[in-house]
């Protein structure tokens, strides 16, 4: 491990102790998984961690944080109904609140090494019912996005022309932040308990999320980087329906960091300044 994955890990552990005692059910998610199957730990270029929870562990982890202040030692969660003004995101974050990272967006975006949080939500009980619903979200979200993430040259043409023209309209007719929770607002709108099949909205993956409930099943546990970390019940199935052969790696070409990150302090707190 580099020493950001250190750093990484070390939030993970909490986070999995934290759901431990507090009866919370969590998954590792997404590049996550993959490096816990294909690699017992991190793969070797991944640059962060995603957990996903059913809704209502996700609430009540909020609440959990919000009755203590939104910080449980050195951890602080943030979530899109809070008052922070560069906060944008539908979904919530852990932040290690000791050390610093500055990531570009439309505006550099400070806080610490970071845990993402994404709820699982109901979708419909059909594929075809899902991806309606999944649509009346993603439109919305990518939208958001537009006016949020920042404009980059490696970035496809198109994208980059989609974010100009989106913030060609004034700040007086979009307000970000209350999108962002009409967005999330949405998504609660389905049960998680009610449906077949549920969908992580807001991650990289897009419509690849929706899936039959199934197939996250009963929290699991697999070895990463040494630690014992719950996953989704049916993993193999999971990132065949993600990735497709993950079992082969990519090109070399394509083995980077997924962030923009402009600033890294691993030793120095983002609340100093």
């Amino acid at each position: 491990m580099n020493k950001l994955q250190g750093k990484l890990l070390e939030i993970l552990e909490w986070f999995h102790a934290f759901c431990e005692k507090e009866n919370l059910t969590y998954y590792i998610a997404y590049g996550t998984v993959l490096g816990a199957v294909r690699h017992h730990g991190f793969i070797p270029w991944d640059d962060d961690i995603d957990v996903c929870m059913p809704r209502p562990d996700y609430e009540r982890c909020k609440e959990l944080f919000s009755t203590a202040g939104n910080r449980i030692g050195k951890y602080m969660l943030e979530t899109p109904y809070m008052d922070s003004k560069d906060y944008f995101y539908v979904f919530n974050k852990l932040f290690d609140t000791q050390t610093t990272v500055i990531e570009r967006l439309k505006k550099d975006f400070k806080r610490g090494t970071y845990l993402d949080i994404f709820p699982l939500d109901g979708a419909g009980d059909t594929m075809g019912e899902a991806l309606k619903h999944y649509r009346s979200i993603d439109w919305r979200h990518m939208f958001l996005m537009t006016r949020v993430c920042a404009i980059r040259k490696e970035r496809a043409f198109f994208k980059n022309a989609a974010i100009f023209l989106s913030r060609l309209i004034p700040l007086c007719f979009v307000d970000e932040k209350a999108l962002a929770r009409k967005i999330d607002g949405i998504c609660r709108q389905r049960d998680y308990d009610a449906y077949e099949y549920i969908c992580e909205f807001m991650g990289p993956y897009r419509s690849k999320a929706i899936m039959s409930k199934r197939m996250y099943g009963k929290p699991t546990l697999y070895e990463f980087e040494g630690k014992r970390l719950y996953g989704p019940e049916h993993a193999e199935e999971y990132l065949t329906h993600i990735y497709g052969d993950w079992r082969k790696l990519p090109p070399v070409e394509k083995r980077g960091v997924q962030h923009d990150r402009v600033y890294l302090d691993l030793e120095h707190s983002f609340l100093d300044d």
